[in-house]
């Protein structure tokens, strides 16, 4: 379902190859995905504490950390439904690989970190509505529901990161194209570890050099 893909931001759709092994490891997919809910709260509220003094900021990440909590419960009330036993996993690369683009010092830092918010809610985005359509019961009709609020969020990052680049006289067009070219490696290239946000399994085929053009068509 490509043509959900947030314009603006994803670079390549996901590979198909990573959708078929989401589909053989369900209970892998549902435990990550309980973990990046909790991880998306709390970095909402760490935002909150970094920029007190940003209302705007402060009002935005407040909302969004009880929506993600009410994901999680979602997620946790399913997962307890097909007996899914909650479990720690390391983190993959991507977020990790993401945050080390951001810069250390303000007032760049602030907008690289609501970019960096914006692209993992962005593939969040387009990774439920490619599972919705793939997955089959009961999951495709859970991550439909949570496709738009996802979308929202993207939303909310990147026009927290046009106020910050204003602010700081950034470009942050340029910003954008350079995370914009680092998340598409990530979701690309081989990744030995299966998380939500991974790449495609060694070995397998992927789907490279694709740019999603305004209307989500590969261009």
């Amino acid at each position: 379902m490509s043509q959900k893909l947030p314009p603006a931001l994803l670079r390549v759709p996901t590979p198909a190859s990573w959708i078929a092994r989401a589909r053989s490891l369900p209970d892998d997919l549902l435990i990550d995905h309980a973990n990046c809910e909790k991880k998306a709260a709390s970095t909402a509220l760490a935002l909150m504490f970094a920029y007190a003094e940003n209302l705007v900021l402060a009002g935005k990440m407040s909302r969004l950390a009880r929506e993600e909590l009410r994901h999680y419960e979602q997620v946790a009330r399913l997962m307890k439904r097909l007996k899914v036993v909650p479990q720690r996993m390391a983190p993959g690369r991507y977020a990790q690989s993401l945050r080390r683009l951001v810069a250390r010092t303000e007032p760049r830092r602030e907008v690289d970190l609501m970019i960096c918010g914006a692209f993992i809610e962005a593939r969040s985005c387009e990774r439920f509505a490619a599972l919705s359509a793939d997955i089959g019961a009961p999951l495709s009709e859970f991550f439909q529901g949570l496709h738009n609020a996802e979308a929202r969020h993207y939303r909310i990052y990147l026009d927290l990161a046009r106020r910050a680049a204003k602010r700081a006289g950034v470009a942050l067009e340029v910003r954008v194209e350079e995370f914009a070219a680092l998340e598409a490696e990530l979701i690309t290239l081989p990744d030995p570890v299966f998380r939500f946000h991974s790449g495609p399994p060694p070995g397998l085929g992927t789907l490279t050099g694709i740019r999603i053009g305004p209307e989500g068509q590969g261009v």
